[in-house]
């Protein structure tokens, strides 16, 4: 499966392998700022935990969808 993915990497464009590197940049994005969000206790916006969890989850979800849309549209093309 990897070798699979690095192969259909190399035949992309420049263009496609940029958008794919801000995809995954911006998963990771959402993925540490849904996570700091669950796990710092000192968090400056003052929401009770189940908020806190709730809005971390939300985040983690959207990033990961944003990055499944990608990679749709990367395979349609």
């Amino acid at each position: 499966m990897v070798a699979k993915f690095i192969s259909n990497y190399k035949k992309k464009s420049l263009k496609e392998r940029f958008l794919l590197f801000i995809g995954v940049l911006f998963l990771m994005i959402y993925l540490t700022f849904g996570l700091v969000i669950i796990f710092w206790k000192e968090f400056p916006i003052k929401l009770s935990p189940n908020y806190r969890i709730a809005l971390g989850i939300l985040f983690i979800v959207y990033g990961a969808f944003r990055f499944s849309r990608l990679m749709k549209s990367e395979n349609d093309n």
